[in-house]
């Protein structure tokens, strides 16, 4: 009956930290994608065009690709705890910022600071699955997150609009960071690196923390030099960074302009796509695990999302349901590009699994920073032309572009022992 207890308090134990985890996950996942509900908002409230757009959302993925790496180190050298509680407060104050912010280069410094509080927290949340969970459900759980973390980017779409026409966009982001800062405490209060510290035994086999705390940089050498780190960045630049900049920020712009919808109407289309990446990360997460395949998986998931930009560049007359329809299926097939952190933490030794993580993770924001104000500039030249519906075609092309890279680098991936 003893053990029987013990096992029921670790998964209480398990679940709360993992929980309170995934709430900072879910946060930065509303914060990197409310720009593309609330982009009319920003656009009237700084009185600013589509390539300044593009680089105020795009701030957030600039910091938050610099970070990576070294939220990696952190990961793995001073623990989850202390970054999530760290970033939780960072992001509280950022997003207060940018609530309050009169002009558009302070609303910037605040989204900067966001990225530099949220970046800490899906690497965090990969650490403690990594230590609190077997590996043979590590990919499961990743499911298990983008899910989550597709449920705020839902929250941040169709929702988020109707709310800014009920009260002010300024009010949600003062909400946000009040609920960043109770994070602040609530992890300090009960998230813990390691089973041990709570007395219970380790789940996976990795050496104490002060083993591997001086030598680093030797550690962030050999992730860095060992070339299974590196397919899942570039597959990364290409399908997540096309999928964010569209979904995050582009999606709404684009249904009104050239589909003539309303931007509550848009942005629940905008909702069912990042509602098909939750359905799919699940899916994909739990057969990876269930049938031991990364790379076949990968490859599949990201070559059909590529080809998924097609209808959108061949101008198809959509009836309502089936423009719904397509955006839930392109959703789909997008998390194809998780399996990423699978193959990189298994391409590494077990306690570098922060660092090799975050060189992949790193990929996603880099692309996004890139092209969503690359679409911005896009989009005002071709608007400067006098040619909106041109304006937009070409804009297609750069994130279509994008994801074909992606789904190209997922051929010069190599799974663990076959996988």
């Amino acid at each position: 009956m003893a053990h029987a207890h013990d096992r029921a308090a670790f998964r209480r134990a398990r679940g709360t930290i993992f929980g309170i985890a995934l709430v900072a996950y879910v946060l930065s996942f509303f914060h990197r994608t409310a720009p593309a509900a609330l982009a009319g908002e920003l656009v009237r409230a700084f009185a600013i065009d589509a390539t300044t757009l593009g680089t105020l959302a795009a701030t957030y993925f600039y910091v938050y690709t610099a970070l990576q790496i070294p939220v990696g180190v952190l990961a793995d050298t001073m623990g989850p705890r202390k970054l999530l509680i760290a970033g939780s407060l960072v992001a509280g104050v950022g997003s207060l910022a940018f609530a309050l912010a009169p002009t558009w280069e302070l609303a910037a410094a605040g989204r900067t600071l966001v990225g530099i509080g949220v970046a800490t927290a899906f690497i965090a949340v990969l650490k403690v699955t990594a230590v609190w969970f077997p590996p043979q459900r590590f990919a499961t759980m990743n499911g298990v997150t983008l899910f989550a973390g597709n449920v705020g980017a839902v929250v941040a779409g169709a929702p988020l609009a109707w709310l800014v026409t009920v009260t002010s966009w300024r009010d949600v982001f003062v909400g946000l960071g009040v609920v960043s800062l109770a994070l602040a405490v609530a992890t300090w209060r009960r998230v813990r690196d390691r089973p041990q510290e709570l007395g219970f035994a380790a789940v996976t086999a990795l050496p104490p923390a002060t083993a591997h705390r001086t030598s680093w940089r030797h550690a962030l050498g050999v992730v860095l030099r060992n070339p299974g780190t590196w397919p899942g960045f570039f597959v990364n630049v290409g399908v997540a960074g096309s999928y964010l900049a569209f979904a995050g920020l582009w999606a709404v712009p684009f249904l009104v302009d050239v589909h003539h919808l309303s931007p509550i109407d848009a942005a629940t289309h905008a909702s069912l796509l990042l509602l098909g990446v939750a359905f799919g990360a699940l899916a994909i997460g739990w057969l990876s695990d269930r049938l031991g395949s990364r790379v076949g998986l990968m490859r599949a998931c990201t070559l059909l999302y590529a080809l998924s930009w097609l209808p959108w560049l061949a101008h198809v007359a959509w009836p309502a349901w089936a423009m719904l329809a397509w955006c839930f299926v392109m959703g789909l097939l997008i998390p194809g590009f998780t399996l990423s952190w699978t193959l990189a933490k298994e391409a590494n030794r077990a306690e570098h699994s922060g660092m090799a993580t975050a060189v992949a993770n790193a990929g996603i924001f880099l692309g996004t920073g890139l092209l969503q104000p690359a679409v911005g500039a896009v989009l005002d030249r071709g608007r400067a032309a006098g040619n909106v519906a041109q304006a937009w075609d070409h804009a297609l092309w750069v994130m279509a572009g994008a994801a074909a890279f992606g789904a190209a680098a997922a051929w010069l991936a190599r799974g663990k022992r076959g996988a």
